[in-house]
């Protein structure tokens, strides 16, 4: 009997991820926290993470859950004129001859809130991220 459990709960797992259906915990946390969301679409970003893309409040919008349910982040392309000014200075500062192509704001339940840049310059590109003090995370 165990063994015939353990095969269902297998095959349920693995016809939800090659479907990209999500489990129930992850649909309702998803409506509970974004219940206006609209044209969403899911994918599996890992081997228990779950990625929505949807449209949310007039943005177009990326938000990550664990299996269980439990919101991993949120992610929002924002317009570089709309990035903190301690982001823009400390990008300007090292980068100014380099042009803002991309910016995201990221809100995680670890790290809090992240902004990322993708710049380029030529044929070169870079992305970086930062704290909204300006503090960078990752060049």
């Amino acid at each position: 009997m165990k063994k015939l459990i353990m095969i269902i709960s297998i095959v349920l797992v693995c016809s939800c991820a090659f479907a990209k259906t999500p489990p129930d915990s992850v649909k309702k946390a998803f409506a509970k926290k974004f219940p206006t969301a609209t044209k969403v679409s899911w994918g599996v970003e890992g081997p228990k993470e779950w990625e929505a893309e949807f449209t949310f409040e007039g943005s177009k919008i990326s938000a990550n859950f664990s299996d269980d349910g439990t919101w991993l982040e949120t992610e929002r392309e924002i317009k570089a004129v709309d990035l903190p000014k301690a982001v823009l200075e400390s990008v300007k500062s090292k980068y100014s001859d380099w042009k803002i192509v991309e910016a995201d704001k990221t809100e995680t339940s670890k790290n809090g809130t992240i902004y990322e840049v993708d710049l380029k310059k030529g044929m070169k590109s870079k992305s970086l991220a930062f704290k909204e003090n300006g503090m960078s995370i990752k060049e």
